[in-house]
């Protein structure tokens, strides 16, 4: 098959992600020909692709033998892989095997880097995952009809703090503050465990915020935020949301506000850093 401008091949992880990745592609007039995880891709993604292979986690050469096969020109990393995986259930093949021994690290975002340049040397450069997707990319402000209250605000200028420290030292990307304490910090356990356990010692009013990483390469590795997110917050009676403004994708974003706004949770989208006043956007 030649290589076609408009052939992109999708390196397809959990969760709905890679399926709006697809869908977005395919309504720009792009083919997609996507390499999904067993155990951790949604199986709903055959249907939003032009062809689907499926691996198991760690077999890098059969994802590059199958783009380079198919003619793709650039490439999309869409979805997370669960790092418990990477501990169990791991069938890395020659090329994944070879490429982990170089690496000598499971960090999320050497790894990635290292993917993309595997990929990169094969002529097939890895894009940006919003590229087709920048609705889902917010602006600062408040995105539903309720916005933080004053304190909910000082918690949020707090926790940005706290969340851009711990993802210097590559711990999580998400904290649960109420009234200046930390309640839970995002480790391998992921976001929605970080919420659930800090918003039930809050018992009420738990501010979640969700930032990228200090050098976090946005191309493949992008903060998410669902509507499951915002179910979870109700249960637990978390009152605000509060993630990174043009570094955090809203998936399902009218789906998340309408949720939000139902249960009364102020969702705000906000600069890294506060002005010279100490405001948030």
């Amino acid at each position: 098959m030649e290589r076609n401008a408009a052939r992109l091949g999708l390196i397809a992880g959990n969760g709905i992600f890679p399926v709006l990745v697809a869908r977005g592609a395919r309504e720009a007039g792009v083919e997609v020909v996507c390499c999904a995880h067993v155990g951790e891709s949604d199986p709903a993604i055959e249907a939003e692709v032009d062809a689907c292979t499926w691996v198991r986690v760690g077999e890098l050469g059969r994802i590059l033998r199958t783009f380079k096969e198919a003619g793709c020109s650039s490439a999309v990393m869409a979805g997370g892989i669960t790092k418990v995986r990477l501990f169990s259930g791991f069938r890395p093949d020659l090329r994944g095997a070879a490429f982990l021994a170089r690496m000598r690290t499971l960090h999320d975002d050497k790894l990635l880097v290292g993917i993309a340049d595997e990929l990169a040397a094969e002529g097939i450069p890895v894009v940006a995952s919003t590229l087709y997707l920048p609705r889902l990319v917010p602006e600062p402000g408040v995105l539903g009809r309720r916005g933080p209250k004053s304190k909910e605000r000082e918690d949020i200028r707090f926790g940005l703090r706290v969340a851009k420290a711990i993802g210097a030292f590559e711990i999580g990307q998400t904290v649960v503050v109420k009234d200046g304490l930390v309640l839970a910090v995002e480790a391998v356990e992921g976001t929605d465990a970080a919420i659930r356990r800090g918003a039930e010692l809050a018992r009420r009013g738990a501010v979640v915020v969700k930032v990228a990483k200090p050098g976090q390469d946005l191309r493949f590795d992008v903060p998410a935020v669902g509507p499951a997110t915002i179910r979870l917050m109700a249960e637990t009676h978390a009152t605000v949301l509060a993630v990174e403004a043009g570094r955090t994708l809203l998936l399902e974003r009218e789906s998340l506000i309408a949720l939000a706004d139902m249960a009364g949770i102020a969702v705000v989208a906000v600069e890294a850093e506060p002005d010279a006043s100490g405001a948030l956007a």
